[in-house]
């Protein structure tokens, strides 16, 4: 089975094993756990915070960032397609109290005039604008990259407005790797920064909040409150390390890979893929005709290939660091003669 759902399907290899089976460990509820705090000083360090916290997840980090910067009845600039809006299970308002603003973007990026637009005018019975978040790389849009000069223009807005910028950057890795751009230069324009470390990194568990130590203090907080105080977790600590040490170069493989599965689908019957997106490791496909989303995954499935439905006519493959080249061309080669089928 080719299983292109995720790049968190992947599988700890030998030598990352290896390194969480070895791994000195501590009562990390106690600061006590010298590989978390290890690896929690080194994302400090990639991405020019002070200081950092080990999450188990990214949708926890999101939540928490979100809930620091926030009061319950604020608003929160963030784009229709966000995963901090669309695939968190409405925690932005169960656990924050806060509502969306949610802009219009193209490929997933907004500009800073739709943030001054979207802001509220400063009246009792609106709801107080008080954080933009953006997505880099962007899931939904296809794994697509936020230009760096648009944040740029979008921190020094919410400079000079009193607003709070929080970078998901699950995928932040990504886009460094395909740009080039250093990702203390993403992250220096905002106040927190989440990472994750079980994408495209290869690590089985685990995302990294990144801010100001005021900023940790109060997110460690927020961490135990929702349930996510750990103790000898350094063993996944070191697999994060691993991965940052080992796996971060190689994105790169994984976006060749994704740009030559997109080169061979584009061209099938039936699909309307935008080859602009293909940026990184993500290719996003919308089905034309009568077949939907689910539909063509079971035919998928049932020729040895896995993808993700992202609607009801769209369709996700994610490249990673278990899948070949050649088990990338060979899954897309399905896909082509599934979707000329159709």
């Amino acid at each position: 089975m080719i299983d292109l759902r995720s790049d968190t399907v992947t599988r700890p290899d030998a030598a990352m094993r290896r390194a969480m089976a070895e791994a000195e460990v501590g009562d990390d509820v106690f600061g006590e756990d010298p590989t978390v705090n290890l690896l929690q000083m080194k994302v400090a360090e990639l991405l020019g915070k002070e200081a950092a916290l080990f999450v188990p997840s990214g949708t926890m980090g999101n939540q928490i960032c979100m809930n620091v910067h926030t009061e319950p009845g604020d608003e929160i600039i963030c784009e229709a397609g966000s995963h901090v809006l669309n695939f968190e299970s409405g925690s932005m308002a169960f656990l924050a109290g806060a509502q969306p603003r949610p802009i219009i973007g193209r490929r997933g990026v907004f500009t800073v005039e739709q943030v001054r637009e979207a802001m509220r005018a400063p009246a009792y019975y609106l709801p107080r604008t008080r954080l933009i978040v953006i997505e880099n790389t962007h899931n939904l849009a296809g794994g697509t990259i936020f230009p760096l000069d648009e944040i740029r223009r979008i921190a020094d807005f919410a400079r000079s407005h009193d607003l709070r910028m929080h970078l998901d950057g699950a995928r932040l890795w990504n886009a460094s790797v395909a740009t080039g751009i250093s990702l203390n230069e993403y992250s220096r324009h905002f106040d927190s920064v989440s990472v994750c470390l079980s994408k495209g990194l290869g690590a089985p568990v685990g995302s990294v909040i990144a801010g100001s130590k005021e900023f940790i203090q109060k997110a460690h907080r927020l961490r135990k409150q929702l349930g996510g105080g750990m103790r000898q977790v350094g063993i996944l600590a070191a697999a994060g390390i691993y991965a940052i040490e080992h796996n971060l170069a190689r994105l790169e493989e994984d976006h060749r890979k994704a740009r030559r599965f997109a080169e061979i689908v584009a061209g099938a019957r039936g699909i309307r893929l935008d080859m602009e997106t293909v940026q990184t490791n993500i290719v996003v496909m919308d089905i034309e005709g009568k077949a939907t989303a689910l539909e063509l995954l079971e035919r998928l499935a049932a020729k040895g290939v896995l993808l993700v439905p992202m609607g009801a006519k769209k369709l996700r493959a994610v490249t990673h660091l278990d899948v070949s080249m050649q088990e990338v061309e060979t899954a897309a080669q399905i896909v082509r003669q599934e979707l000329d089928a159709l």
